[in-house]
């Protein structure tokens, strides 16, 4: 951490509680920019199942969003300042092109066993589908969230970003039962209150995504980033290291 970082805070207790409000409202600001056009685009739908593959597609912002999010907490974490915008922003440019290569097939086999959860019951013998396409979609989920954390944080060809992702579902069982519990509580929001009080909440739901993170991005760089053996995953690049911003490469 630069000194420069550290008088622009202050050490002292109020100093350092103001910048995290700070830094969690541009947070909050910027995911709920990300989430408009989710929010606009399912208010002009109608809620029935026939629009379900709509739905879904709208849905291909939120994890380049939480990717950049998850990038700028570990770099306030190293690097503390009052600019917190500028850590979101090059996470977004970092790894918004590797984030969509991941999300926009994953959005496609959602929206095939979301239309499967809904219409099963259309097809003769249709129903036993719904509980393995409702336990599938779930599990979809939760890979994707072990995904975002390996696309923000390393830069892994693209076979073994799945790979690793796919091994830190059952090495990092923990936090996969993490993301799954803030998926159902943030789901459970919508069905509570609304899809605007969830955008509302983001920036909280990002700072949960974080604390389930941080043990699988500790775990992915003592398996995953070391000189590995003959096939076994290697960084596109050098292995994360802390970066200016306090982020490894994205």
């Amino acid at each position: 951490m630069n000194a420069p970082h550290a008088d622009e805070i202050g050490p002292g207790a109020l100093s350092r509680l103001t910048a995290a409000v700070y830094r969690y409202l541009v947070l909050g600001v910027f995911l709920a920019l990300a989430g408009l056009p989710t929010l606009g685009f399912w208010s002009l739908l109608a809620p029935e199942p026939a629009n379900a593959v709509l739905f879904v597609a709208a849905l291909l912002p939120v994890a380049p969003a939480l990717a950049a999010a998850l990038y700028a907490q570990r770099a306030w974490a190293a690097a503390p300042d009052l600019s917190p915008a500028r850590p979101l922003l090059r996470g977004l440019r970092l790894n918004l092109r590797d984030t969509l290569a991941w999300w926009v097939p994953v959005l496609a086999v959602a929206a095939v066993l979301a239309v499967n959860l809904l219409f099963a019951g259309e097809a003769a013998g249709g129903e036993a589908l719904r509980p393995a396409s409702a336990v599938l979609l779930a599990a979809l989920a939760v890979w994707s969230g072990h995904l975002l954390v390996v696309t923000s944080f390393f830069s892994f060809r693209f076979r073994d970003v799945l790979r690793v992702a796919a091994a830190e579902f059952f090495l990092s069982w923990k936090s996969s039962l993490g993301v799954l519990a803030v998926l159902v509580t943030a789901t459970a929001t919508v069905v509570v209150a609304s899809e605007a009080v969830l955008l509302l909440l983001g920036w909280a739901f990002a700072g949960l995504l974080w604390l389930v993170a941080r043990p699988v991005v500790a775990d992915v760089t003592k398996r995953f980033t070391a000189a590995p053996a003959a096939g076994a995953p290697t960084p596109a690049r050098p292995a994360p290291a802390a970066g200016g911003d306090g982020s490894s490469p994205g």
